[in-house]
């Protein structure tokens, strides 16, 4: 059923283009700077980083710690943030001489676990530093595909990251290389639209596009 709504919310919505971002190091930034905050707050980090000349890997590690706090502070958790932006790029220099490139080529199933044990990269962030800054073949599982998985009764509430991550892959198990990695991506944006017009905390199902599929009790809040 997931691939059949992934087909209605691709009908419905068309391409998203996703992630925002020019660049490797804008959207592995982004998705640090993302957590626990809105897509606006970041856009206002990435800019102050963007009009200082700082979207660079080498000059943004040069950066003193207190002027970093300061241009990240719109995304709030600045020192924590700034701290594992920090971890990145020392661990970008140290495994790839700063190169994305270089990264990029690294097998999935070494690089991942590295990203992992990194300060302040939980599955999430991994995954969407892996799919959009990479172009590695990762599903990336937010809150929003948690709700609308629940509330279609495809999963537990209290299911694991990695079995509504192998739920989301098992819509598009017959797909190889590039085309998994598009639908990867295309699958985690549009769930990201459908969730932020219809699948907040308290779920707005009419006029959803999904609203065709059975649903388990979608007054619920989760």
């Amino acid at each position: 059923m997931l691939r059949a709504m992934y087909e209605r919310l691709a009908e419905a919505y068309g391409p998203q283009h996703w992630w925002p971002g020019e660049a490797p190091l804008e959207i592995t930034l982004g998705a640090y700077l993302t957590q626990n905050t809105s897509w606006r707050a970041v856009e206002r980090s990435l800019g102050n980083l963007r009009n200082r000349g700082l979207l660079d890997a080498a000059g943004l590690l040069a950066t003193p710690e207190e002027e970093l706090h300061v241009l990240l502070r719109p995304s709030g958790y600045m020192v924590r943030k700034s701290a594992a932006i920090r971890a990145f790029l020392g661990f970008l220099f140290a495994e790839a001489g700063g190169s994305f490139e270089r990264l990029a080529a690294m097998r999935t199933e070494v690089l991942r676990p590295k990203l992992l044990a990194l300060p302040g990269v939980g599955p999430e962030t991994a995954d969407a530093i892996l799919l959009y800054a990479l172009g590695h073949e990762a599903m990336v599982v937010d809150e929003y595909l948690r709700r609308v998985t629940v509330r279609h009764g495809l999963t537990e509430e209290r299911s694991s990251y990695e079995v509504i991550q192998r739920l989301a892959w098992s819509a598009f198990a017959g797909e190889r290389g590039k085309a998994r990695v598009r639908h990867a991506n295309e699958f985690h944006a549009l769930i990201v639209m459908v969730g932020k017009e219809h699948c907040g905390p308290k779920p707005r199902c009419a006029g959803c596009p999904l609203a065709c599929f059975p649903a388990l009790l979608p007054e619920r809040s989760i």
